[in-house]
């Protein structure tokens, strides 16, 4: 169980997220795409749980994020949203479901919150979208951003490399987040930036900020779970930390399992009718 003992069963809602910052507590957000997963994370005392995109990576085998479809993020999140009691539940739009067309996100964002139960959207970019920014929370469903590194512009950028290093798409980047803001935002994700200037966006917002690969100025962090418990081994950008290293723990289990199996060991007399 989690050694957090600051309102650890209270329901987190948008609006918890605000007070949260304003009193100086971090946000805890990690990726789930299943009951069970999400389930073991709630209990544990996370605050927001991200059905994220990365789903159509860690999930479906893609290498980016944008194959991944409406009707697949929302089967994702309809098992997460069942196991989460506590945390917050925010799925992503995936890519072609908002960008460019209000109305279309707004269809978007609505099958969301009716079929899979999550509480709030995220989805990417700054004045580009803000259109669909505003209709969504006009229609009274809670949005949160993302900027800086914006996976499912992969094909624009050609690299996952760090964003903003220029001073002219650091501005872009501080004038997009006040916007997101205005435009109703609750909290905005800052990927793969410099730190000193996710610090500057951090101390400028009154809305929280959750960084990855964005140092420690954020107002919270995010991870996927596969990353930090050491199922992707492939995967080693510098902002990542394993907190276990689950990959060995299920090769040695299987592997057991295989040789038991194959001699006869199992299952033995206390394991059967």
């Amino acid at each position: 169980m989690s050694t957090n003992t600051v309102d650890n069963k209270k329901k987190v809602t948008t609006a918890r997220c605000a007070e949260m910052k304003q009193r100086g507590e971090k946000l805890s957000m990690l990726t789930a795409y299943d009951f069970t997963i999400a389930s073991l994370m709630d209990q544990a005392g996370i605050d927001l749980i991200l059905v994220g995109d990365s789903a159509s990576n860690v999930m479906l085998g893609n290498e980016t994020t944008i194959p991944i479809t409406l009707d697949e993020m929302i089967t994702f999140a309809k098992g997460v949203a069942k196991g989460a009691k506590r945390a917050l539940v925010v799925c992503d739009l995936p890519f072609g479901t908002y960008q460019g067309d209000p109305m279309m996100a707004l269809r978007s964002a609505v099958r969301v919150l009716k079929e899979s139960g999550a509480e709030a959207v995220k989805i990417e970019g700054g004045e580009e979208i803000a259109d669909s920014v505003s209709t969504l929370v006009k229609a009274g469903i809670p949005v949160m951003g993302h900027l800086g590194l914006t996976p499912q512009s992969i094909n624009v950028f050609g690299t996952y490399g760090v964003r903003a290093k220029e001073e002219a798409e650091a501005q872009k980047l501080i004038d997009d987040a006040l916007m997101l803001q205005k435009l109703g935002c609750f909290a905005v994700v800052l990927e793969k930036i410099p730190a000193d200037l996710a610090r500057r966006v951090s101390e400028k917002l009154t809305i929280p900020t959750i960084g990855i690969g964005a140092g420690n100025g954020c107002d919270g962090q995010v991870l996927v779970w596969q990353d930090m418990l050491g199922l992707n081994q492939g995967f080693s950008p510098k902002f990542l930390r394993r907190y276990a290293d689950l990959a060995s723990v299920i090769n040695n289990a299987v592997e057991a399992y295989v040789n038991d199996v194959k001699s006869g060991d199992f299952p033995n007399q206390n394991e059967q009718y």
